[in-house]
């Protein structure tokens, strides 16, 4: 009676050792006495022969969002800087992803910090302030470049953080404040030269008009 008993819960263990259930988001690598099965599987339900057939790994395809952490940059014009950027990223290819690299997710992180700082070191620093989106896009194409082999598929990189050293934050600050200086002056100065314009063109009206000479003499006795 025990013995039928144990084979029998042996039976449902192996019966339900042989389906898995693959979320819509996921897909599953499976592997059969060491050799990859073609295609992923899932979603859904899968079969699996017991004790011959074992997921490998199961990835996501959905949208990765990762963090690049501030990066020591020199760029073209020689100032030094620190800089983050925010790439992402999915896997198109399970299959790829999972035999053509050891961890997609860490290769991806190591080549974005890696060419993050070699583009960034191609511009000045300038071109970082003033032209983030065309940086953003080249950093874009590269990185998809470089991830296809793993199947994995690069869709929008961005530069987020650009910290300059202090000495640089304070010249700015003064370059700045130098510049608001000098628009308040020919605010001023324009202000005056119509100010100037307006009393030639009241003298000139008076002067070709006696009788609104002689009111306006009138009116300022009167006052």
């Amino acid at each position: 009676m025990s013995t039928t008993i144990f084979i029998l819960v042996v039976i449902v263990l192996l019966a339900i050792s042989m389906f898995r259930i693959i979320p819509e988001y996921e897909r599953a690598i499976v592997f059969r006495f060491g050799r990859v099965l073609p295609g992923p599987r899932g979603p859904g339900i899968i079969f699996l022969i017991p004790l011959v057939d074992r997921i490998e790994a199961r990835v996501s395809n959905r949208t990765v969002t990762m963090d690049i952490p501030p990066q020591d940059v020199i760029t073209k014009d020689n100032i030094s800087l620190k800089v983050n950027a925010v790439v992402y990223f999915r896997a198109v290819d399970p299959m790829r992803a999972v035999l053509n690299v050891e961890n997609y997710l860490y290769a991806t992180t190591q080549v974005a910090q890696t060419h993050l700082r070699s583009v960034l070191g191609e511009h000045s620093m300038d071109d970082l302030l003033t032209e983030r989106e065309s940086i953003n896009r080249k950093l874009q194409i590269i990185l998809d470049q470089n991830t296809d082999p793993w199947g994995v598929k690069v869709s929008a990189v961005e530069v987020k953080h650009v910290d300059l050293p202090p000495d640089m934050q304070r010249a700015m600050a003064r370059q700045a404040e130098a510049e608001r200086e000098r628009r308040a002056k020919v605010i001023a100065a324009e202000g005056e030269r119509q100010a100037a314009q307006t009393l030639r063109d009241a003298a000139d009206t008076l002067a070709g008009n006696p009788a609104a000479l002689q009111l306006r003499y009138l009116q300022t006795m009167s006052d």
